[in-house]
């Protein structure tokens, strides 16, 4: 094979261009490259491209990071489970209303005790929400949401009552040191 080269190469010995090109042989030779050729747009926009899709990457991940964080609420079981609630939630912020105007020294450490167990149960809540978002047909859950909601107004009421005695026992201790 190396032989067959040079017997190539010999035949072809005087017929090679050997001449320096032109000094401005390069500039001609891009400016036809350069005039053929279209400016590529995507690779201009293509930064821009990369960070719009990194933010809506982003977005999506947050949406559905904060959806999945979500429990479902009574109201999306049904209309009649959304007006449940709606009258729950009414009735605790009507009780709850009620607390807070009758808050002073005497009837501090009552009313916290008090809003801790509704803490409580706002939490337990919570948890009802996730369970129900993951099986909406489990009637035991929904059950428990309701029963949720009225042991907090139980606890409420409960409250109102042990402030309503306090407030009378003030009234009685006031009477007999007049």
């Amino acid at each position: 094979m190396q032989d067959n080269l040079e017997k190539i190469f010999k035949e072809l010995e005087n017929q090679f261009d050997v001449e320096e090109p032109k000094m401005d042989h390069f500039n001609r030779f891009e400016a036809k490259l350069n005039k053929g050729r279209k400016p590529n747009i995507l690779l201009k926009l293509w930064p821009f491209i990369a960070i719009a899709a990194s933010v809506i990457l982003i977005f999506g991940i947050w949406l559905g990071a904060s959806f999945s964080k979500q429990g479902m609420e009574l109201a999306k079981v049904s209309t009649e489970m959304g007006e449940t609630q709606n009258y729950f939630v009414a009735t605790i912020e009507k009780e709850l209303a009620s607390i807070e105007k009758e808050r002073n020294p005497d009837t501090e450490k009552i009313i916290n005790d008090g809003l801790q167990q509704l803490n409580k149960l706002e939490k337990h809540y919570e948890t009802l929400t996730f369970e129900l978002k993951e099986s909406t047909e489990d009637k035991r859950i929904i059950y428990a949401m309701i029963s949720n909601f009225q042991q907090r107004i139980e606890i409420l009421q409960s409250l109102l009552i042990q402030i309503e005695d306090v407030k009378q026992l003030k009234i009685q201790n006031n009477e007999k040191f007049s």
